[in-house]
């Protein structure tokens, strides 16, 4: 009894592990390279309605066999480019297209990365003030009171140079 059960559980095993041999194959002709071309990279660039993250030539949906037989239709009829991709955008959407167009409804989506990086220099020049800040104001605490003294008087003598240079370019006519 063991062996015949045995032999059952194998033979179901292969009959359904050989399931997608029997998958059909989509074959289309083309006229010349340029539509194969045009074919491929439509069913890449364009999403699958029914599966999430997922292209229509990796998709197995109904769905998308009938998007992937409606494109080979249009591009056998000549339409451009921009007339299937507006064709499938009306039907269903932006959410096709993997690169969406930017459009005021996609105006966040396409700003978003852009003022995110801004915002990131922004905050990351105020941190690193900040900590220059800091260092300085540790560094003069460690001073000795003798090189406390000679720094203020360093910067004293800087201040009166500044000035009188200040003063002096004010007092000369101006041509």
């Amino acid at each position: 009894m063991g062996f015949s059960v045995k032999t059952f559980v194998l033979f179901v095993s292969l009959v359904f592990s050989c399931l997608k041999v029997f998958a059909a194959i989509e074959t289309h002709e083309f006229a010349n390279d340029l539509e194969r071309k045009r074919y491929q990279s439509f069913i890449e660039e364009m999403r699958c309605p029914k599966c999430q993250n997922q292209n229509l030539a990796g998709s197995d949906s109904p769905i998308s066999i009938d998007l992937r037989r409606k494109l080979y239709e249009m591009i056998k009829l000549d339409k451009s480019d921009k007339e299937i991709t507006d064709f499938m955008v009306e039907r269903y959407g932006d959410y096709i297209l993997y690169r969406p167009r930017v459009t005021p409804a996609t105006y966040m989506l396409w700003g978003a990365p852009v003022a995110l990086l801004v915002i990131g220099v922004v905050v990351a020049i105020v941190i690193l003030r900040g900590r220059r800040r800091l260092a300085i104001t540790q560094v003069s605490q460690h001073l000795t009171q003798e090189e406390q003294t000679r720094l203020n008087s360093l910067l004293q003598s800087a201040d009166k140079t500044s000035n009188t240079n200040n003063t002096n370019n004010s007092k000369e006519p101006r041509s």
